[in-house]
């Protein structure tokens, strides 16, 4: 696999500062059940690499110390880790919001049986990975089969009352492109969306979020690969809007990785640039119990490019939207 982080090193990205903490987005680790060609984390059902119980009581104790209101659980797939109810659970006690960032096939997965069950108990909110109503597209990203998992699972899910009207139980759909481009305006897609899931699959949801490409670890290795890397990046600082650097998850989220040390934002996670916090030079979860974070600088490269082109993308989908 092609490194891409001595590509971006080198920025002109404009400066940018924290703003207070809301998220505390935790990677559980890379192991999941599937390989998505466009996956920034590089994860799939080989890698080992998961949260231990120490660390995930460290995440309990800045939760309540920070009261920072969100948990936001990714991995892999977070559903895979022995920790994740535990978590989940003393969250929820703590009245904060949970966000599970979920494949929807793990949830067939054996031993994961009775995990949806679970979600809506806890009231957990479901981001959830759907890069096409149509199989071929899915199928061609994500694997053989993939789509006609994933409509099993979100049928499940609706049963349990998410993204049914009334229930509280949130359903997000998530779309990112499968090739260099930028993803289309967010408004329009998820009307086609719901239009689509609902007259063929009789499926509902919330809202759909769109996610731009970052060219980092297995997409910007294929970009590489294919000698496109030169070209989406143009196409990325191209498109550029200064509008978008008010909204950027990055002023109000923190990255953990699955062994406690935090980043600006999960990209940032990917090519290992940590936070900046004082003259730490790697802080870990320990470091947010006493460490002031409002005003500290973010660190940048030219991936910052892809959360600010067009209409913008974040974790919650457009910036712009």
């Amino acid at each position: 696999m092609h490194a891409t982080a001595p590509f971006l090193r080198k920025t002109d990205f404009p400066p940018i500062r924290r703003n207070s903490l809301d998220v505390l987005q935790v990677n559980l680790g890379y192991r999941c059940n599937q390989s998505c060609q466009h996956c920034h984390v590089n994860a799939g059902p080989s890698r080992t690499e998961a949260m231990k119980t120490e660390t995930a009581e460290l995440v309990l104790a800045v939760l309540k110390a920070r009261r920072v209101g969100t948990l936001d659980l990714t991995g892999g797939a977070p559903e895979l880790n022995p920790n994740f109810r535990d978590l989940v659970r003393a969250t929820t006690d703590m009245g904060c919001r949970v966000i599970d960032r979920c494949n929807l096939t793990v949830l067939l997965e054996p031993g994961q049986e009775d995990t949806a069950d679970f979600l809506a108990s806890h009231r957990v909110e479901i981001t959830a990975s759907l890069p096409c109503y149509l199989q071929e597209n899915v199928d061609r990203q994500r694997g053989n089969g993939v789509f006609e998992k994933s409509i099993d699972a979100l049928r499940r899910l609706n049963a349990l009352g998410y993204g049914q009207s009334g229930t509280g139980l949130v359903l997000n759909l998530v779309f990112n492109p499968s090739g260099p481009t930028l993803p289309p305006d967010q408004q329009p897609l998820e009307v086609a969306y719901r239009r689509e899931l609902s007259e063929r699959f009789g499926i509902a949801f919330n809202h759909l979020f769109v996610l731009a490409n970052m060219p980092i670890h297995r997409f910007g290795s294929t970009l590489i690969s294919k000698g496109q890397f030169g070209d989406y990046m143009k196409l990325l600082k191209s498109h550029f809007s200064a509008t978008n650097l008010d909204a950027v998850m990055c002023r109000s989220l923190i990255s953990v990785d699955w062994q406690g040390y935090l980043y600006d934002c999960d990209f940032n996670q990917m090519l290992q640039m940590p936070m900046c916090i004082d003259k730490i030079p790697r802080p870990q979860l320990r470091d947010l119990l006493t460490a002031e974070t409002d005003g500290l600088p973010i660190a940048i490269a030219d991936h910052c490019y892809g959360c600010t082109a067009g209409q913008g993308s974040s974790c919650a989908g457009a910036l712009a939207a």
